[in-house]
């Protein structure tokens, strides 16, 4: 006989965790714990962004015999003095504070205007994840000394006069020793490759600047200094392979006095080289305030965007295209190698990681930055224009007749779509998406609103049946059903069935419901669908949830601090917490209450197509979030859900509620 155990619940349980206690108990939300490479990292970010400031002209990364680390720089110095309102020395909040630093006051008077830091968390998460961390800094004719261990303060600030030597070299800046806490991470070796690739990138990005690799344990030294930056390193990546026409370069950075972009910061905009050729490796790399994005983000896409404007313009004036090719941004990207280095005010990462932008306003900024460059320049040299164009058109035809082969394999025995289906003109199963929509209202908005190209919507028409009991030759008595499976073109089956997806007619099922308890019911309803009747679409990552706005700001057109000029925005917030993050941005930009306007969003029917576009459908802007099963196999799934859908569990379903309510936020 099974004991029921019930855990009190009560105030005392409720843990408040202090100091870096949150990065020790997860240290996977603050850093990648494969190896100790990026807890290093975020201290030659520091070194970077003094010399991005102009302040350094060296960067020194040593692996010692006992397996630590040290970064050294030439900057200005942390500063080591009491901190005006905690009475603390400043270094030593800077290593042990979560959330503290000095690249969240962006001014033009700040002591860093542009900078990859911006929660002020990197390195006290290596001061977290080491088992003891040294700091020594040179500034104003003083060395300071302060030990750590754990993340705690081991050794006490020492300050003392700097050596005659010290003085006549003028000698400042900061240098870090780490010894990283193996415990962390699932390998304790650095992956010297990944080391050397990053700290040649930083190299790269700072022209003129030197950076150092010292290894103690085989007695190697490697250096790094690019006077020629981007050119010289992309021509390198592609290792002598032929480029179809000369590297298209250039650097732009926004000016408010120019007409159009009022709306930027002045200073930001980006740097780029970009290559095209016929055939052979490519080698693609993008930064954001020296920050490498492996997973790119807006700033690529508006690199993308611009690339595609150009050349699309480009044809057109030149009338150069073929009856019934239609050029797509894919056809310009194919056969593109590049590397992108943006500068953004205040970007916006997924994740304490940055491996990935995702600022709305990086598209249009480097966008506007390369697509007038790069129209000049074909223009200017109209015979590598026509090669250019010739190779894009190629692509465009090879990916027409890829798209007619798919089509005659799915030719025969489809059945009739449904005729409230409103379908896109691709046949590429990797680009198109179906949009459930919640509604007509909705329906009407999202035809309106999305790319026809690669877009398709189904309206539905109220709630959709619950199908977790339903036997599945029932399934089509539903016409809302019947009409799903018919528009994505694949049967229901088992998880262990035989199914043929071959006339899977999209990549992305995209599930569209207002941002409310209703549209959440609509949701679990269709994703209750997908797991019992279609539960191979979710495995191979076909299935997605669509995340629309709950609130839209109205802020007001305003002064930056650094001297640019924000016009008037509507700014979006998918729940409440955004929101109350976004009113805390605008009053840190002098914006009073009174000033802006928030309105929430009923529906999706309330949004203009313009709307959902640009918040909830744009591949570069949307937040779409993929349906993956979590930590639960599938046997615990499948009992959940049978818990939560069937119609016999009621009294387990209580039970469940009486237990966890209390966790739900109630929406009125």
């Amino acid at each position: 006989m099974s004991k029921k155990l019930t855990a009190a619940y009560s105030e005392a349980s409720i843990k408040v965790l202090k100091g870096l206690e949150p990065v020790k108990q997860r240290p996977g939300m603050y850093t990648r714990t494969e190896n100790p490479l990026h807890i290093i990292q975020e201290v030659i970010d520091n070194a970077s962004d003094e010399a991005l400031g102009g302040y350094g002209r060296q960067i020194s990364v040593t692996l010692h015999a006992d397996s630590s680390v040290s970064v050294e720089d030439d900057g200005r110095g942390i500063p080591f003095g009491l901190h005006p309102d905690e009475g603390v020395p400043v270094v030593e909040i800077v290593f042990t504070r979560l959330h503290a630093g000095g690249k969240f006051d962006k001014a033009a008077g700040g002591a860093y205007t542009f900078s990859g830091g911006l929660h002020g968390v990197g390195v006290s998460v290596t001061n977290a994840l080491s088992n003891r961390l040294d700091v020594t800094v040179w500034r104003e004719g003083k060395v300071a000394t302060l030990g750590f261990a754990n993340g705690d303060v081991a050794q006490a600030l020492e300050v003392r006069p700097q050596t005659s030597a010290e003085r006549s070299n003028k000698k400042s800046g900061t240098r870090v020793t780490a010894w990283p806490n193996t415990k962390y991470f699932d390998s304790p070796n650095f992956p010297i490759a990944e080391l050397q690739r990053l700290l040649r990138s930083k190299a790269v990005l700072l022209p003129g600047v030197e950076v150092v690799l010292l290894n103690e344990k085989n007695g190697e030294r490697l250096s790094w200094r690019y006077e020629d930056g981007l050119r010289g390193y992309l021509l390198e990546g592609l290792a002598g392979s032929d480029t179809l026409i000369p590297l298209f370069e250039g650097e732009h950075a926004a000016d408010s006095s120019r007409n159009g972009e009022e709306s930027f910061a002045d200073g930001e905009g980006a740097a780029w080289v970009v290559a095209w050729s016929e055939e052979g490796p490519l080698l693609r790399e993008s930064y954001v305030n020296l920050i490498p994005t492996p997973a790119g983000g807006t700033h690529e896409s508006g690199l993308r965007d611009g690339l595609f404007q150009a050349v699309k313009s480009f044809v057109e004036l030149h009338n150069l295209q073929p009856k019934g090719v239609k050029l797509l941004a894919e056809d310009v990207f194919a056969r593109v190698s590049f590397v992108l280095s943006a500068k953004v005010l205040d970007p916006q990462f997924q994740g304490q990681i940055k491996e990935r932008l995702n600022s709305r306003d990086a598209v249009r900024l480097v966008s506007a930055c390369t697509r007038p460059a790069l129209e000049l320049w074909l223009n200017h040299h109209v015979e590598h224009g026509k090669k250019l164009a010739d190779l894009v058109i190629k692509q465009a035809q090879a990916r027409t007749r890829a798209g007619q082969k798919v089509e005659k394999r799915k030719s025969s025995g489809v059945a009739v779509l449904p005729g409230k289906l409103t379908d896109c003109e691709s046949t590429d199963i990797t680009r198109n998406e179906l949009f459930l929509v919640e509604g007509d209202s909705a329906g009407g908005s999202a035809k309106m609103g999305r790319d026809k190209e690669f877009q398709a919507i189904l309206p539905l028409r109220g709630k959709v049946l619950n199908t977790w009991e339903t036997e599945r030759d029932r399934l089509f008595a539903n016409n809302e059903v019947h009409d799903i499976a018919v528009a994505i073109g694949v049967d229901p089956h088992g998880r262990d069935d035989k199914v043929d997806l071959s006339n899977l007619r999209y990549g992305k099922i995209c599930i569209l419901s207002d941002a409310d308890v209703d549209g959440s019911h609509i949701q679990v309803l269709l994703l209750t669908l997908f797991f019992r009747h279609f539960p191979q679409l979710i495995d191979l990552g076909h299935i997605c949830v669509a995340r629309p706005p709950l609130f839209r700001v109205d802020a007001p057109g305003r002064s930056t601090k650094s001297g640019g000029k924000k016009p008037e925005q509507k700014i979006y917030a998918l729940d409440a917490g955004e929101l109350e993050a976004i009113l805390d941005k605008l009053r840190k930009d002098g914006v009073r209450d009174t000033q802006w306007a928030i309105s929430r969003f009923k529906g999706l029917g309330e949004m203009s197509a313009e709307q959902l576009w640009e918040t909830t459908m744009n591949p570069d802007t949307r937040r779409l979030m993929p349906i993956l099963l979590g930590d639960l196999d599938t046997e615990a799934t499948t009992g959940m859900m049978n818990m939560l859908m069937g119609k016999g569990e009621a009294a387990a379903r209580r039970g469940w509620l009486e237990e966890r309510g209390n966790l739900v936020e109630v929406d009125i």
